[in-house]
């Protein structure tokens, strides 16, 4: 992201959790908490598909919140398997609506933080539920995703996804009736296809 990204902690279960805050030109008109691929794997806040997942949602005017799991970088606590990440997820979303509670919240996550993403939002769907889910390359033949989600949910999926075959997303998505984009010709990392995958984002934002 850009140089003015400004970097924090907040209070997590398993002790500090590392975040990155991009702030919209004016006043936030919402916020997002985005949540990043396996840790094990790689994955970090500062994977170039949670920052452009930022970038997008800082074009829609939010203020764009970005974490690194427990284990990874300076968060403290170490991998618990995806039971305590989302324990995690929830820490930082309880720190963002404290701080702007009037906000509307967003929760988006790519790959394995599509998992996390989708079982915070079950969890607030009761009593505070988030404003709209977004899922890209969610880690659906991986580990047992919500059986549905919001019917407003934007999942985006890469045609020849090779971690996440296509047809599991399409699978879970079916008994839901639910949308999911596919951009032709696209892996699960979205090389070379990320201003086309911030611009399906922002696109349909709107509709």
């Amino acid at each position: 992201m850009k140089s003015d990204t400004r970097l924090t902690t907040v209070a997590g279960p398993a002790g500090p959790i590392d975040c990155a805050v991009d702030e919209p030109k004016t006043a936030p008109r919402g916020l997002a908490v985005l949540c990043h691929p396996h840790p094990q794997h790689g994955g970090t806040m500062d994977n170039k598909v949670v920052q452009t997942l930022a970038r997008a949602f800082v074009e829609l005017g939010y203020r764009a919140v970005r974490f690194n799991f427990r284990g990874v970088g300076g968060s403290a606590g170490v991998w618990d398997d995806g039971r305590g990440e989302i324990d995690d997820a929830l820490a930082v979303i309880a720190w963002q609506r404290a701080a702007a509670p009037d906000l509307p919240l967003a929760l988006a996550g790519f790959s394995f933080g599509g998992y996390i993403a989708a079982m915070a939002a079950s969890r607030l769907a009761a009593l505070a539920p988030v404003e709209r889910l977004v899922l890209v390359g969610p880690a659906i033949s991986r580990f047992e995703m919500p059986a549905a989600v919001a019917p407003d949910t934007l999942v985006i999926h890469g045609e020849v996804d090779e971690v996440v075959p296509l047809a599991a997303t399409l699978d879970w998505a079916r008994p839901q009736t639910l949308p999911v984009i596919v951009l032709p010709g696209v892996g699960h990392f979205f090389h070379g296809q990320l201003t086309l995958l911030k611009q399906q984002l922002v696109q349909a934002w709107h509709v």
